[in-house]
Formats: C-alpha cells, sequence, structure tokens
C-alpha cells in the first residue's frame, strides 16, 4: 500500500489520454472563474495548488508553485508532455506551461492578453490538438490559441472534443424523454455540418465511440 503525500488534496483524477499521470488540486479561492470575481471585486487571491501524481510509482510533482493572484486550470496530455494553464490576475495574462518529466522542467510555452476572453468563465485546456478554448455563460463559444474562432451554440450544448476542422459538441432534451445527440460544427465558424444522435465518448487510447 503506497502513501501519496497530497497535502490534504484528495480530488485524484486522471489526465486524458495519459496511461501514466494524474492531477489533484485544491480551491483556495473556489474555480477559476470565481478567482477572477475575487480579484476584480478587490479581495484577495491565494494561489490554489497543482499537484501532479506519476503512475505506477506515486512520484508527486508541483511543476509551478503560484503567486498570490495566480491561478490553475486543469492540465492536459499532448505529445507526451503535460501541459498547465494558469491565470495571472495582476499581470492580465493567459499562461501555458509544459512539464517534461524526462528534463524535470517546466518552461513556457504560450503567453496571450488576459483581454483576448470575456471572463475565465469554462476556460480550459482541450488536446489533440492542443488548445485554450472558453464557453461562456451565454453559450459564447471560443477557440482562444493557438488558432482563433468564435461563435454561439444552443442551449444544453456543450464542447467533447475537436477532430481537424471538426469540432464536436454534446447536446441534450427532454422532449418529454431525456435524450442526447452529438453536434458536429466547423471550424473556425461553428457551422453545423451533422446531427448525430447518441453520446460521444473518448476512449483511452484515444479512439471516439458514439453509444447511439
Amino acid at each position: 500500500m503506497k502513501i501519496i503525500p497530497t497535502n490534504g488534496i484528495y480530488n485524484f483524477q486522471e489526465i486524458p489520454g495519459s496511461t501514466q499521470w494524474y492531477w489533484c488540486c485544491d480551491y483556495a479561492s473556489g474555480d477559476l472563474y470565481e478567482a477572477q470575481e475575487l480579484f476584480e471585486s478587490r479581495h484577495p487571491v491565494s494561489s490554489n495548488r497543482l499537484l501532479l501524481i506519476r503512475y505506477p510509482e506515486g512520484e508527486v510533482v508541483e511543476p509551478i508553485r503560484g503567486e498570490a493572484g495566480q491561478y490553475f486550470g486543469s492540465p492536459a496530455w499532448e505529445d507526451g508532455k503535460v501541459y498547465i494553464l494558469m491565470v495571472d490576475f495582476p499581470r492580465k495574462t493567459i499562461s501555458l506551461f509544459q512539464y517534461d518529466h524526462d528534463l524535470g522542467k517546466t518552461s513556457l510555452t504560450a503567453q496571450i492578453p488576459l483581454g483576448t476572453v470575456k471572463d475565465c468563465y469554462n476556460l480550459m485546456l482541450t488536446q489533440s490538438p492542443l488548445a485554450i478554448i472558453r464557453q461562456g455563460a451565454e453559450n459564447d463559444f471560443q477557440v482562444v490559441w493557438p488558432e482563433k474562432g468564435d461563435f454561439t451554440l444552443e442551449n444544453t450544448e456543450s464542447f467533447t472534443c475537436r477532430e481537424g476542422e471538426w469540432l464536436y459538441f454534446s447536446r441534450w432534451y427532454e422532449d418529454p424523454d431525456y435524450r442526447e445527440e452529438v453536434v458536429v460544427r466547423h471550424f473556425p465558424h461553428g457551422e453545423i455540418r451533422e446531427l448525430i444522435p447518441g453520446v460521444l465518448m473518448e476512449m483511452p487510447d484515444g479512439q471516439k465511440w458514439i453509444l447511439g
């Protein structure tokens, strides 16, 4: 039985697409959007802590130690590396870092102005390909980095994954029975090209399955 020292951080979960890396994080100031609201209301924002845990060794890594006013989102896995999203509210920046375990090194991959997005509501990393996206509270959807695109979604629609020029979303209905469908939109303007009854799932090896 292994004892994994996470200092009281227990929300342990796999980084999608990786068979070796898990992550956990505390929420010192709520989620990313709540931390932004606190900062803009002139309240102090304590940085959350992001830990990576390597399986099967149980090694714990803290790639970046955040400062006051900085806040981490969920990490992603791409091309054998862990990527970390961090917003720095005082400096008004969104940063993307790469953690290379073989080198034991964390490096800055990209940095964009925080003003690129309306707010941090559902600001997140997605992978294969790696990108920063945002899905706002008013159904506005953005691809923020490395490409740009934005359009409006319909109610109950949420992003699932991307394959080349195609963006896949999940949409649910209650009319009156509950059902779901996969919405296939074209990047960058979001035109709907196909509606597929069922639920899209991403398997551990990257395959996409639609349960219809």
